[in-house]
């Protein structure tokens, strides 16, 4: 990925920026989706830790520039979390020879430690400025909006007061979470049963147009492929062929070097657009679930939709992103706020007699 420069005055200015976006939010109180004990309000941290948004978003903008694939890596963390028992930072916990955690579950294995790193800054920075008052969850959704603005994406609201959570499953996620190559009627089910409609599976899918992934999560479209009836192909015929050719080349290795990996969106990779959905009318969908969201009747339209219409797009993924950022979120005696983001303050709940490490 090539790094470009951004002038100082051009980088307060993105700040400020997103800064403002965060800010200018109604302030009625939002129910909570998917559960939980009160509601969520945009100005929770007014009082306690009034600068607490600025100082998230000045983090993520030197993490981002340090690191452009931080937008990418955070948002597949952020959406981890929330599908696995809610908004509640539970995909944070590291584990310990006592106490497994998310961090176990073979799907989390490539989540980037970059995007760890991102949240284990703005915590530091936030206990240094109001100690033990912003939750690691409530960190996880301002950063998320943070760097969706930030890499051009929409701005959409923030509602805030998570809670922390007392447990983290290492089987959970395995189960829970959407598989590269999973049908869309796998897809529809899994999000149906969490409350999303096919129009948010769709929307939250354009977040591909960040980021990269694992050659092994599609080598099966690239290799040794056989076609409904059998028969063999040199590669997955729905792909553009010199797109299928070149990802042949580039993966060529990747049972010896499984960290190969090639860009989500081929075309504007480090930009959050509307190209993604561009890319699979073109045949040049990564992934076989991305492929099936172009030739499932159900989504093919969604898809035309956003890749003809941007704003579309973007007005749908803000929504949908701030219905995923409620979703099983915890609030008062149902979770705690971390003094580190990847330990509990007094153990897991379900062993709080284990000794801390």
């Amino acid at each position: 990925m090539h790094k470009h420069e951004i002038p100082a005055t051009m980088r307060l200015s993105l700040l400020l920026v997103v800064v403002a976006a965060l800010s200018a939010r109604t302030a009625a109180q939002l129910p909570l989706a998917g559960g939980g004990g009160g509601a969520l309000k945009p100005d929770f941290y007014s009082q306690s830790c009034p600068r607490a948004e600025r100082i998230i978003a000045e983090v993520m903008q030197t993490k981002q520039m340090a690191n452009p694939t931080t937008a990418a890596g955070l948002l597949r963390v952020f959406f981890h979390d929330c599908f696995v028992s809610g908004c509640d930072a539970s995909v944070l916990i590291a584990s310990t020879q006592f106490q497994k955690s998310e961090h176990d579950a073979e799907i989390n294995h490539s989540l980037p430690g970059d995007a760890f790193d991102a949240v284990v800054r703005a915590k530091l920075a936030l206990e240094l400025e109001c100690p033990g008052v912003v939750s690691c969850a409530d960190i996880l959704a301002l950063a998320s909006g943070v760097l969706i603005t930030m890499t051009g994406g929409p701005r959409y609201p923030v509602p805030l007061g998570r809670r922390d959570s007392l447990s983290s499953s290492p089987t959970a996620p395995d189960v829970e979470l959407p598989h590269a190559n999973f049908t869309v009627d796998r897809l529809i089910q899994m999000f149906g049963a969490k409350g999303f409609t096919v129009q948010e599976l769709v929307a939250l899918s354009g977040a591909h147009t960040l980021g990269f992934s694992h050659c092994k999560e599609f080598a099966d479209r690239l290799y040794n492929f056989r076609n409904q009836g059998g028969k063999p192909e040199q590669f997955d015929p729905s792909m553009n062929p010199s797109y299928a050719r070149g990802l042949q080349d580039v993966c060529r290795d990747y049972l010896k070097d499984p960290t190969i990996a090639a860009f989500n969106d081929i075309m504007t990779p480090g930009k959050f657009d509307n190209m993604y959905f561009v890319n699979l009318e073109r045949g040049l969908g990564l992934l076989s679930t991305d492929e099936e969201l172009w030739t499932d009747p159900r989504t093919k339209p969604l898809v035309q939709l956003y890749a003809s219409n941007a704003t579309a797009f973007f007005d749908d993924f803000g929504r949908a992103m701030e219905k995923l950022s409620l979703f099983g979120v915890k609030t008062g005696a149902d979770g705690e706020v971390r003094r580190r983001c990847d330990a509990y303050n007094s153990g897991p709940a379900v062993a709080a007699t284990i000794p801390k490490m």
